[in-house]
């Protein structure tokens, strides 16, 4: 039951009062989004809204561990001669990180890598080793003692398979939330929760379609997990929201105005989503600076939608429902 004393408590932010700010900031942050995932739909063959990693295209990539510190013309060097042999659109990176777990780890000298360079390339074949060899034969020319630390393949057929099943657990989730809401929630409720929704996935995967472009970043089979676990995130945070609200409607709506009640009742759930929140990301952000390279994109969407999905659940959803109550009872107003 709703608090009568509600109204009384002095709120720690009027949310309704500056909701044009957190409109414009939401703006702000997806027309970027928008546009990068708009490019490379267009410009990519596969048309896909991401640069997808060898789990879902099909290929190789040969990690090599080395002392020597790496520099920028050095990758492009290499690059540039993978490109002269014939390797198809190969992907050469430099991974710092002294405490990663298997880049990194020690080698039989008992001393630790600095380095990792990472070349991906197209599908190589599990048995091809006059590919590899020759991957390794070029590395060698540039980079001083590479030592090839892990070979990773995934075939074209394999990674076409990957792909499908998780764009179906995509949809299959997607479509279970908009079950849930629509039997949780009025119609209004639900729509704009769903937003929401998309709000939170679109600008975790528009950071990513922008990193892609500048920085060839590849969205993996562990991407399509963040996602989902933000999704799941952003509805629970907000139907924590949503259902203070119409529970304070219910008993207060005689006597205060809706935009009054969705401003008490973001405010007395804001300590819950922050402090949810806070705790989360700081497991996250040690997960992110300690460890390994292998799952730092992963852990890094993770903390992209939990923090948005904090903010659109405080900020932008309460805001959407109140803007949306006010236009219907302007239209109600002015057919009477």
């Amino acid at each position: 039951m709703a608090n009568p004393d509600l109204m009384k408590h002095k709120n720690i932010i009027d949310v309704i009062k500056y909701r044009g700010i957190w409109l414009s900031l939401s703006a702000i942050l997806l027309i970027p989004c928008i546009i990068a995932v708009c490019y490379l739909v267009f410009t990519q063959p596969n048309h896909s809204p991401l640069k997808l990693g060898i789990d879902y295209t099909g290929g190789t990539i040969l990690q090599y561990s080395t002392s020597q510190e790496v520099t920028t013309s050095e990758i492009e060097k290499i690059r540039t001669k993978l490109i002269d042999e014939k390797f198809q659109t190969p992907v050469v990176q430099v991974i710092n990180n002294k405490t990663a777990s298997i880049e990194n780890k020690e080698n039989q000298n008992g001393t630790s890598d600095k380095n990792i360079v990472s070349i991906k390339t197209t599908f190589l074949g599990d048995n091809n080793n006059e590919g590899i060899d020759k991957v390794t034969q070029i590395v060698n020319e540039f980079v001083k003692d590479p030592d090839l630390v892990q070979t990773n393949s995934i075939g074209p057929s394999l990674g076409s398979e990957l792909l499908k099943n998780s764009l179906v657990a995509l949809c299959l989730a997607f479509l279970g939330i908009v079950v849930y809401i629509s039997f949780r929630f009025q119609a209004d409720y639900a729509i704009i929760a769903l937003l929401a929704l998309f709000h939170d996935a679109l600008f975790v995967i528009g950071v990513f379609a922008i990193m892609g472009i500048f920085f060839d970043w590849y969205a993996d089979s562990l991407f399509i997990t963040a996602i989902l676990t933000v999704i799941g995130f952003s509805v629970h945070d907000t139907i924590v929201v949503f259902d203070r609200v119409r529970e304070n409607n219910r008993f207060l709506a005689k006597k205060y105005t809706f935009d009054e009640i969705v401003n008490a009742s973001v405010n007395q759930t804001l300590a819950r989503s922050i402090n949810t929140s806070v705790t989360t990301l700081m497991t996250l952000l040690a997960l992110y600076i300690f460890g390994g390279t292998t799952t730092r994109d992963f852990v890094l969407a993770m903390i992209l939608g939990i923090a948005i999905g904090t903010y659109s659940s405080i900020f932008f959803a309460s805001t959407l429902l109140a803007w949306n109550k006010d236009i219907r009872e302007a239209r109600q107003h002015k057919q009477a």
